[in-house]
C-alpha cells in the first residue's frame, strides 16, 4: 500500500476539521430539506453523539456456527446476513486499496468528510429536485451500515437508510466523531466487514467464498477489483446472473483507478483488465436442513439444537428474540452427539425406513443431560415429494407422510405431543412410592383384574393371567403387573407421581394430559401408572438417566459448548443471580440417592439382570437385555392398547436409552405384538456397541433399610 498522508495518522488538523464543520453547516443550508429543518440544534446534535457512542462499539451481524463434537468441522451455519468478521490483518492488501479506489480515493486524505466531493454533490444536486449525488466517503457508508446493523425497530432501519439531505447531514457529523475514535485501519476493516456484495454476501469474508471460493487473504488484484466494484450495485455489476460486461466495466474502473492512486503499474493493470472474470462459486450451508449428507442423521440433533435455543432465557425474552440472536451472534456451538454413540444408535435402529412406523433411540449421559446419540428411520430432508399419502384417515388425502423424508422433531424437543409411552410410566409412581420411604419388599396381592376403590371404581387388568398374585417392587416392575402398580399408586397417590414424572423433565402437550394433570385432577389419574400420556423418548431417556445418576436430575442439552464471537464463554445470569454458562449442564437432585438405588434395583428385573438385594419372580418382559448389553443393565419395556406403540427405556450407570415405535401420522395405527422387541433391541444393542471396550461398572446397590 502507498504511503498515507498525515491525516491517515489519526492526528487532527485543527484548522482543516474547522473548515470542514463550517463547509458541512454551508452545505447543509443548500441541501433542499436541510434548510428548513433547523440542522444544528441543540437536539439533534444530542441524539448524533448518542448514536455516535453506539457506532463506537457496534459489530455487524456475523454468521453461527454448529460443529461437531471435535470442535473443528462444521455442520452447518445459522443466518439471516452471511458473514464472517475478518480482521484487517487477514484481508490481501488487494481488496484494501481495490475498495478505496472503487468508493473513495481520498480516503486516506479526509477526516471522515471529504469538502470536494461535497461540492461536487452539490453542484450535481443544484440541477436536480432532490438529492441525486450523495458525496459519500467511506467512513459515511461505514456510519450508514452500521446503523442500519444495529437498529433494533423497522423506524430505526428507514431513518438510517432514507434518502434526505437530514439524514445526509447526520451522517456527515457522526462520521467525523467517528474519526476521532477510530483510527482509518479500523474504519476499514469494519466497512469491509459491513458492505453488502449481494447473493447474501455481507461482508468481505463472505463475498470471497461465495464468488470465488477462497478466503479475504488470497484475493488477487483481478479478484479484488471484481468484489469492490460490487459494493456501489450489486445486482447491476454481478457477474453471475449477467453477461459480465457491466461486471467486467465496473472492474476495470476500479483497476484504473489502482493505477492512478499509485497501488498498480500500468502495466499490471492493462494485464489484469485484459483477464476475463473466472468465478469459482460456492453455496454456503445454512441452517439444518444443509447438514452433509454424511452426516445426514445428524440433522435432527441440529433442529433439537433450535428448539432447545429458542427456549433459552439467556438469547432473549422471547423465541423471535433467541432465533435472532442464533442468526446473528456469531456463535461457535459445538455439539454435544458422541459419534460412536451415534453411529450405534443408526445402525440398530430396526424398523424399515421406508415404514410408517416410525422407530427412534435417544441416548443421554446420567449426569450431566447431555444428549448423546439421536437416531430414528427417516431421512432428515426438506424434500417430500416422494413420500406417499398420510395414514391419517381424517387428514386431506393431499397431505404427506412422514417418511421417508421428514424434518419434524419426531425425537422429541419441539412441539410435537410425542407417543403414549404404556408401561414404561409405571417408574413414576414407585419411585415416588419410595422417595416417600415405602420399601422394595412393599407387597400387594395383584390379581388378574382389580376395582380401585381410589378411582371411583375403575378396574384395569394385567396382561397376562400368569401375572397374578403377590408381587414386591421387584416381582412388579419385572413382569409389568398393572394391578400391583395401581395398589401401590393408591397408596403414594397419583399426584406424587405426576409431580415426580414434571420435576424428571416431562411436560404434558395435549389438553387431555393438561387437564388430567391439573392439581385439581392429578389425584384422580389412576391410569398414569400405565403410561396414557404421551412422552418423547427425549424426555424418557431423560428421566431414566437421572435415576442412573442416583436421583440427580440435568436438564436435556444437546451442546457440549457455546462461544461468543470473541472466543468467550456464552453466559448467563441465574434468578439467584449468578453468572453461569449456558452450555453446563444444570442439575438439581430430585429424589434422595437411596431411592434412585432402590428403583434401578427393581428395573434390574425387567432386563433379566439380577437385582442386588432381591428377587425378579422367575420371569421378564425384556430379559434378552442382559445378555446383549454384557453387563449391569436396568430398565422397562411399554406397550398401549392393542400395541399402538411400543417402548423401551434402559440405562447403565453411564448412558441412558429411550427407543420407541409408533405410527406419528395415526396414533391409532398399530404397530402389532410383532414389532414390540424392536425398542427392547435397539436400546440394548445400541448401548453394548456404544460401551464396548469400556470398562464394565457396576450400580451402588440400596441401603438395607429401603430394601425392607
Amino acid at each position: 500500500m502507498s504511503k498515507r498522508p498525515l491525516a491517515a495518522t489519526g492526528r487532527t488538523v485543527p484548522l482543516l476539521r474547522a473548515g470542514l464543520i463550517a463547509g458541512i453547516v454551508v452545505a447543509a443550508a443548500l441541501y433542499p430539506l436541510a434548510a428548513v429543518t433547523g440542522i444544528g440544534a441543540k437536539a439533534t446534535a444530542h441524539a448524533v453523539e448518542q448514536k455516535t457512542d453506539i457506532l463506537r462499539e457496534a459489530l455487524p451481524a456475523e454468521t453461527s456456527y454448529l460443529y461437531a463434537p471435535d470442535g473443528k468441522t462444521v455442520l452447518t451455519m445459522f443466518y439471516e446476513e452471511y458473514r464472517q468478521y475478518t480482521k484487517l490483518r487477514d484481508m490481501s492488501p488487494n481488496i484494501q486499496q481495490a475498495i478505496v479506489a472503487a468508493e473513495d480515493n481520498r480516503f486516506y486524505q479526509h477526516h471522515g468528510v471529504d469538502p470536494k466531493g461535497v461540492a461536487r454533490a452539490f453542484v450535481a444536486n443544484a440541477h436536480s429536485s432532490g438529492v441525486s449525488q450523495g458525496a459519500s466517503t467511506l467512513t459515511m457508508q461505514y456510519v450508514r451500515m452500521a446503523l442500519r446493523d444495529s437498529a433494533k425497530t423497522p423506524k430505526d432501519v428507514q431513518e438510517a437508510t432514507q434518502q434526505t439531505s437530514l439524514r445526509k447531514v447526520k451522517e456527515m457529523r457522526m462520521a467525523l466523531d467517528v474519526e476521532k475514535s477510530l483510527t482509518k485501519e479500523q474504519i476499514l476493516e469494519r466497512y469491509l466487514n459491513s458492505a453488502y456484495f449481494g447473493h447474501r454476501a455481507y461482508g468481505i469474508y463472505a463475498a470471497s467464498q461465495i464468488f470465488f471460493s477462497k478466503t479475504p487473504a488470497t484475493l488477487t488484484p483481478v479478484e479484488a477489483a471484481t468484489l469492490a466494484g460490487l459494493v456501489k450495485s450489486p445486482s447491476e455489476y454481478d457477474p453471475i446472473t449477467s453477461d459480465q460486461k457491466d461486471a467486467t466495466g465496473r472492474r476495470n474502473y476500479v483497476l484504473d483507478n489502482m493505477t492512478r492512486l499509485g497501488y498498480m503499474s500500468p502495466d499490471a493493470a492493462a494485464a489484469a483488465k485484459s483477464e476475463p472474470i473466472q468465478l469459482k462459486l460456492t453455496t454456503p450451508a445454512n441452517d439444518c436442513a444443509s447438514v452433509p449428507k454424511k452426516f445426514n442423521s445428524w440433522g435432527f440433533a441440529c433442529d433439537y439444537v433450535k428448539n432447545w435455543w429458542s427456549s433459552q432465557p439467556a438469547f432473549g425474552e422471547n423465541r423471535l428474540e433467541r432465533m435472532d440472536k442464533l442468526r446473528r451472534g456469531g456463535y461457535h456451538i459445538v455439539l454435544s452427539i458422541d459419534p460412536k454413540i451415534q453411529e450405534a444408535a443408526e445402525k440398530n435402529v430396526g424398523a424399515q425406513y421406508g415404514s410408517p412406523f416410525a422407530n427412534g433411540i435417544v441416548v443421554t449421559e446420567p449426569g450431566t443431560g447431555r444428549v448423546k446419540a439421536m437416531a430414528v428411520n427417516r431421512t432428515y430432508s426438506l424434500d417430500l415429494d416422494e413420500n406417499p399419502p398420510t395414514s391419517n384417515p381424517e387428514a386431506d388425502p393431499k397431505v404427506k407422510a412422514n417418511y421417508p423424508n421428514t424434518v419434524a422433531p419426531l425425537l422429541g424437543g419441539g412441539t410435537l405431543p410425542g407417543y403414549q409411552a404404556g408401561s414404561t410410566f409405571k417408574m413414576f409412581p414407585m419411585l415416588a412410592a419410595l422417595n416417600e420411604g415405602m420399601p422394595l419388599s412393599t407387597t400387594y396381592n395383584s390379581p388378574y383384574r382389580y376395582q380401585s376403590k381410589v378411582y371411583d371404581g375403575w378396574a384395569p387388568s394385567n396382561a397376562s393371567g400368569a401375572m397374578t398374585g403377590v408381587q414386591t417392587m421387584w416381582s412388579g416392575f419385572g413382569k409389568s403387573v398393572n394391578t400391583y402398580f395401581v395398589q401401590l399408586e393408591e397408596q403414594v397417590g397419583a399426584d406424587k407421581g405426576v409431580r415426580l414424572a414434571e420435576q424428571l423433565g416431562l411436560r404434558w402437550r395435549t389438553d387431555v394430559d393438561r387437564d388430567h394433570a391439573s392439581p385439581q385432577k392429578a389425584k384422580k389419574w389412576g391410569a398414569f401408572t400405565l403410561g396414557v400420556s404421551d412422552a418423547t423418548p427425549l424426555e424418557m431417556a431423560n428421566a431414566y438417566g437421572t435415576i442412573a445418576a442416583d436421583g440427580r436430575y440435568c436438564e436435556a442439552i444437546p451442546v457440549n459448548s457455546i462461544k461468543n464471537r470473541d472466543g468467550t464463554p456464552t453466559m448467563y445470569r441465574t434468578a439467584g443471580g449468578v453468572e453461569r454458562e449456558v452450555a453446563k449442564p444444570r442439575c438439581r437432585q430430585v429424589v434422595n440417592a437411596d431411592a434412585a438405588r432402590a428403583a434401578t434395583d427393581a428395573a434390574r428385573c425387567p432386563t433379566g439382570d439380577t437385582p442386588a438385594k432381591g428377587g425378579c419372580g422367575g420371569w421378564s418382559t425384556a430379559d434378552s437385555v442382559r445378555g446383549t448389553v454384557g453387563r449391569p443393565v436396568a430398565g422397562k419395556t411399554g406397550t398401549t392398547d392393542s400395541t399402538r406403540s411400543a417402548w423401551f427405556v434402559g440405562y447403565t450407570p453411564e448412558l441412558a436409552a429411550a427407543s420407541f415405535i409408533a405410527d406419528p401420522d395415526n396414533p391409532f395405527n398399530a404397530v402389532g405384538d410383532g414389532q414390540s422387541q424392536i425398542p427392547i433391541d435397539a436400546v440394548a444393542q445400541t448401548l453394548r456397541d456404544a460401551l464396548k471396550g469400556q470398562p464394565v461398572r457396576q450400580f451402588t446397590p440400596p441401603s438395607d433399610q429401603i430394601v425392607g
